[in-house]
C-alpha cells in the first residue's frame, strides 16, 4: 500500500519545517510495510488542500492519504472541509471511533472535527496535529484501513 501524508499548518509552511507528526506516522506506516511516496507540509487553505488531495486520488498514486493538524474549529482550521470538498463517499465510522478513543486522555476531543473519507480507490483520514495522539490514532484503526484499502481496490 502506498500513503501520501501531509501536515496542514501555514506557519511551519512559510518556516519549511519539520512536521514532527509526519515524521512519526512515516515511521510507523514503514514499520509495517506501507510505502509512504510523499510527506510534507501545507499551508492551511481549503483550496490548496482539496487539490492536493484530488491530485494524488485521481491519479492513482496512493491508496492512502494522510493529515495531521488543522482538524479543530478555529479559523483556517480546514482538514475536514477540504476532504468534505473531495469524497465521493465519507466514513464518519473513523473519526467518531478516534474521537472516543482520545476521550481517555482528554475532553477535549470533543471538539476535534477529523474526517475520514474516499475518493477513486483513495483512503482519506484527517488526524490530529500532536505527533503522538496521531501515531497512536493510526496504530488504533490500522487494521480497518488497510482492510477499506484493500476493499476498495478490489
Amino acid at each position: 500500500m502506498r500513503a501520501a501524508i501531509f501536515t496542514i499548518d501555514s506557519g511551519a509552511y512559510k518556516a519549511k519545517a519539520e512536521s514532527a507528526a509526519a515524521s512519526a506516522l512515516k515511521r510507523m506506516l514503514e514499520q509495517v510495510g506501507l510505502e509512504v511516496k510523499a510527506a510534507g507540509l501545507l499551508p492551511q487553505e481549503r483550496e490548496v488542500v482539496s487539490s492536493v488531495m484530488r491530485q494524488l486520488s485521481d491519479s492513482g498514486s496512493v491508496e492512502l492519504i494522510l493529515t495531521t493538524g488543522a482538524t479543530g474549529y478555529m479559523e483556517g482550521d480546514c482538514a475536514p472541509d477540504a476532504l468534505s470538498d473531495v469524497a465521493e463517499c465519507m466514513l464518519p465510522g473513523i473519526p467518531e471511533a478516534l474521537r472516543a478513543y482520545n476521550l481517555r486522555y482528554s475532553k477535549k476531543a470533543v471538539l476535534d472535527r477529523m474526517a475520514a473519507g474516499i475518493r477513486k480507490g483513495t483512503l482519506i483520514i484527517n488526524l490530529p496535529e500532536s505527533a503522538k495522539t496521531a501515531k497512536e490514532d493510526m496504530e488504533y484503526i490500522l487494521p480497518e484501513v488497510v482492510q477499506v484499502v484493500e476493499n476498495i481496490n478490489l
